[in-house]
């Protein structure tokens, strides 16, 4: 007996019609696609609460029609048709792929540790409690938020109790979330890095909040007065994206702020991991933790689509941005389980170290193709190239023009500002390993 379902709706007076019109529908729409194996007539008729022959009668009549095909042995069945003719429609511009892509803010993922993360699945499936699979702590597994809490002190030197960090699906997520938080701690107003991702800003103004900018400099973010500000947002390892690094100094002055203001410094840590000239500089975090929301991801690390990422939170902000999230976690538990064997067994440390010889080379090439040309600090997915002045836009038509995917540093200004300089962000992550030297040779023709 073919016990697979069937949901059809039988309309009209006659019962032998409606059927047929039913699955005729169903075949016409393509919501029973060629091939597809119908029920046997016994099994919907006894779904359908109608009689075997109403529906045998139906299947006969399509079969006629040539709707449906019947074979003994090999049950009744979707006819396969010849479709009718259609004009192509051409793919939407974001979804036209560019020959060369060297857009900043994605990982190769091509080098995704496909092994350890299929190793990791199989002995987090095995050793995974049955409640694994129901619904989550707001917070997250606590088997995550141990694994994490302790790689952060050790690689970030951040404070980060397993109470206190919540894992989220991303930046974007865990930015959403502290918006809502922030808004309802009545902050209206929080100040931003001139330069920096749009989306993130977003998040911000979607809550309610009125971002304001702060002037980036080759020390980073230049933090002065803020008056009426609540929170900030800052990129202090690896300025996004400039590539300055937050100088010491003012560190040390923003810590202040919030400590005197009782202000909230959120903390991008997006890259951290990836410093190449000397040892990264430790999480701002770690200077002042009732003051400071780190917020880092797995993107950059192993692969945005994981959709991972986690906040540590001071305690003042730990009710607030659980009741912004709803109380239910919105990551997949059995992924959150996988990434906390990756970390406990050291996996994922040696991916990151693989990763940042990868990296750092590329920055190297780039460096060598573009002397002069390339600035920043030595670190992250991504470098700015200098232009002569007034000679953004052009650029941008000219690696257009060669298929190659490039962002200007206008594009990541905030809109409240005047345009300081012309410059491409070049992410030199972005290609698989095969495909970088191309795309670096695509870059130096459209910068020639």
């Amino acid at each position: 007996m073919n016990g697979v379902d069937l949901h059809l709706e039988v309309r009209g007076p006659r019962v032998l019609a409606g059927l047929t019109e039913a699955l005729r529908e169903a075949v016409r729409t393509g919501r029973l696609a060629p091939g597809s194996k119908l029920p046997s007539s016994r099994t919907l008729a006894t779904d359908l609460g109608l009689a075997r022959n109403t529906v045998v009668a139906a299947y006969g009549s399509l079969i006629d029609e040539g709707w449906l095909t019947a074979r003994p042995g090999a049950g009744t069945v979707v006819a396969r048709r010849t479709p009718p003719p259609t004009t192509p429609r051409p793919l939407p511009a974001q979804e036209v792929q560019p020959l060369h892509d060297l857009r900043p803010g994605r990982p190769d993922t091509s080098s995704f540790p496909r092994a350890d993360w299929s190793r990791a699945t199989r002995r987090a499936l095995e050793q995974a409690p049955h409640e694994v699979f129901t619904y989550s702590s707001p917070f997250g597994r606590i088997e995550l938020r141990r694994a994490l809490a302790d790689y952060l002190a050790r690689a970030r030197g951040v404070y980060a109790d397993p109470s206190r960090i919540l894992v989220c699906s991303g930046a974007s997520h865990g930015l959403s979330l502290l918006a809502t938080a922030l808004r309802a701690r009545q902050v209206h107003r929080i100040a931003v890095e001139s330069y920096g991702m749009p989306m993130l800003r977003d998040r911000f103004t979607a809550a309610g909040l009125r971002t304001v900018a702060v002037p980036v400099d080759a020390d980073g973010a230049r933090i002065g007065r803020l008056p009426g500000v609540g929170a900030l947002l800052l990129t202090p390892a690896h300025q996004f994206p400039t590539g300055a690094p937050l100088h010491p100094a003012r560190r040390a002055a923003v810590v202040d702020w919030a400590r005197q203001t009782g202000g909230m410094i959120v903390e991008d840590d997006y890259d951290g991991e990836f410093r190449y000239d000397r040892k990264p500089v430790g999480a701002l975090q770690g200077l002042s933790p009732e003051h400071v929301v780190y917020l880092g991801t797995a993107s950059k690390t192993v692969a945005p689509g994981l959709r991972l990422g986690w906040m540590v939170l001071p305690d003042a902000l730990a009710d607030d941005v659980a009741r912004a999230l709803g109380g239910v976690s919105q990551t997949s538990a059995l992924d959150q389980l996988v990434l906390a064997e990756l970390l406990d067994s050291g996996a994922y440390d040696r991916h990151v170290r693989a990763m940042r010889a990868q990296y750092r080379q590329r920055r190297d090439d780039l460096t060598s193709a573009l002397p002069g040309r390339v600035h920043g600090i030595s670190a992250g997915l991504h470098a700015l190239v200098e232009l002569p002045r007034g000679t953004e836009n052009a650029v941008l038509r000219e690696a257009a023009a060669q298929k190659l995917a490039l962002l200007g540093l206008d594009w990541f200004r905030h809109p409240a500002t005047e345009p300081e300089r012309d410059a491409v962000v070049v992410g030199f992550a972005t290609p698989s390993r095969s495909g970088w030297p191309a795309a670096l040779a695509a870059l130096t023709r459209v910068l020639a």
